[in-house]
């Protein structure tokens, strides 16, 4: 080995023993880390209190269980035994299919900009200010999985309205990879473990985003920086999806939410990202957790764009296809206001891992659009809530709006702890004083054509791929975007990296075809 590699090798050795000292040298000062010691601080011993059951009998030892003498026989008489590991091996639910991991806090979203001529919905009028809980996770890693890793962000935020929940579920990217939901449960599998080694397989991956163009866009976006954020608090995010809002005219518009972060962005490279996952794989929940306890208190403005029904029929692309976005200087950003996140939750399982989300929420006022990717999601994400948490997941405190009256003729199911009708009618129409139909709240819309199915996988995939490098990445991001794209796609077959090239990189353009050609065959040089 040379001395100059070796120097080389010190030098690297060096880089990343500093980073590693400038990542730890905060753990003393962290809130999350000296949690047991604050919470004993503010809650006194009190000699007076004992362990119980779950049902208020006082334990008679938390540390033995009921034997015959010092070696014999457990009794499985031993209640107290049982019920402890009775409710051990029930602890943990099904994780999410996707986005398994994230963090979460509770906070306000305060209205300072007037759109009710755009929507009625009565959170969004002038000077409201609503309650709001947020996730911010990872997509496709599980539970254990490292914040890190290159990979969408999700961001969705629960407003808990006087017209009951709202929810904006969204990520950090704008675009999507696919626009027929048919592909959902197919672009998700190949982000996670081979069937049969049940190790990450790249090929899998880029072997769909290779036979899908689609995909383009979204993969530009996702191994730009905003990859692999510094923080969750400096990510931006957007409802990716198009809505409809009405206003109290019933005079319909098309619209895109986006959330601008207030605090400083900041990203990994590729390097960094990789010597944090193992450094510490809950960087950014620790990050969120500790701002909101030091009072370092996150916040990120509301916008709107939006796109009246005539400039929708005129629009060069579908404007409800979400692997496309709309251009900014064609449809500026509205200011509505600012959410702010000053609270952390008290248990991460139940107000974190029980929080439950989904676009099929929607107060008056907003409403969906002809979005496909949108329609699925409406049912995809309950349907999943029902299975994670239960038919009744609605009762779930955390996912119970404390500000709206509920009527519903729904009733029983497991774990029903409501008052399941309070003994009224469940059935509709009665003449007993049931819960009554509301008036004017449907907006009637139109729609026709023929029915088909028709694969949109052909459509235009690289004309705002085109616009996205030349309009909103300079010249040091576009080389970024070639070596972050080249450092995980050269991991795949040979095959695959050679139809990256033909499919998905030259169509956008020759600059960025050989600007990727050699971005990849740089690293197969240094391997």
């Amino acid at each position: 080995m040379s001395l100059q590699r070796v120097s080389i090798m010190n030098i690297c050795a060096l880089v990343i023993h500093l980073f590693v000292a400038q990542c730890l040298g905060s753990q003393s000062n962290s809130p999350s880390v000296n949690h047991l010691t604050n919470w004993a601080s503010t809650h006194p011993n009190d000699t007076t209190t004992f362990a119980t059951t779950a049902n208020g009998i006082l334990y008679p030892s938390l540390s033995a269980s009921q034997a015959i003498g010092i070696n014999g026989h457990i009794l499985l008489q031993d209640m107290f035994l049982l019920e402890k590991t009775q409710s051990f091996n029930r602890e943990r639910i099904p994780e999410r299919v996707v986005h398994a991991k994230g963090a979460g806090a509770f906070g306000f979203f305060q209205v300072n900009q007037n759109i009710a001529h755009i929507t009625k919905a009565k959170f969004l009028q002038p000077d409201q200010k609503t309650r709001v809980a947020v996730r911010f996770s990872t997509v496709g890693g599980e539970l254990g999985s490292s914040d890190t890793w290159v990979d969408p962000k999700g961001f969705a935020v629960k407003f808990y309205t006087t017209e009951g929940i709202h929810d904006l579920v969204g990520n950090n990217i704008q675009v999507f990879p696919i626009r027929d939901p048919m592909l959902f449960s197919d672009i998700n599998r190949s982000r996670k473990r081979n069937a049969q080694t049940h190790l990450r397989d790249p090929t899998e991956w880029w072997d769909f985003v290779t036979l899908r163009p689609e995909t383009t866009l979204h993969t530009l976006h996702l191994f730009s920086d905003m990859g692999t954020p510094r923080s969750f608090r400096g990510m931006d995010g957007a409802g990716v999806h198009t809505f409809k809002m009405v206003n109290s005219s019933e005079s319909p518009v098309y619209v895109k939410f986006h959330w601008k972060t207030k605090q400083k962005k900041g990203y990994f490279t590729p390097q960094e990202s990789a010597n944090m996952a193992g450094i510490n794989a809950d960087v950014l929940l620790q990050d969120l957790y500790d701002a909101i306890e030091l009072k370092e208190y996150p916040s990120w403005d509301l916008f709107i764009q939006v796109m009246t029904f005539d400039q929708a029929k005129k629009h060069p692309q579908n404007p409800f296809d979400i692997t496309t976005f709309w251009r900014p200087e064609e449809y500026p950003l509205i200011p509505v206001g600012t959410m702010t996140l000053n609270e952390n939750p008290k248990d991460y399982f139940s107000q974190v891992e029980q929080l439950a989300f989904s676009p099929s929420r929607m107060v008056p006022g907003i409403e969906p659009s002809p979005d496909r990717m949108l329609h699925s999601r409406i049912f995809s994400y309950p349907d999943a809530q029902m299975y994670r948490l239960g038919v009744n997941s609605h009762q779930i405190p955390v996912n119970k709006c404390p500000f709206a009256i509920t009527g519903t003729y729904q009733r029983d199911g497991a774990m029903n702890v409501g008052s399941n009708g309070d003994g009224g009618p469940n059935y509709y129409p009665n003449s007993f004083h049931g819960v009554r139909q509301a008036i004017g709240v449907n907006t009637k819309f139109s729609v026709s054509g023929d029915v088909d199915r028709v694969d949109t996988g052909n459509e235009d995939n690289f004309s705002m791929a085109v616009k996205y490098l030349k309009l909103d990445v300079d010249t040091e991001e576009r080389k970024r975007i070639y070596d972050n794209i080249a450092d995980f796609l050269g991991k795949a077959d040979k095959s695959v990296q050679d139809r990256f090239l033909t499919n998905n990189a030259y169509p956008v353009s020759q600059e960025f075809g050989d600007g990727m050609k050699d971005a990849l065959e740089r690293r197969r040089k240094m391997k």
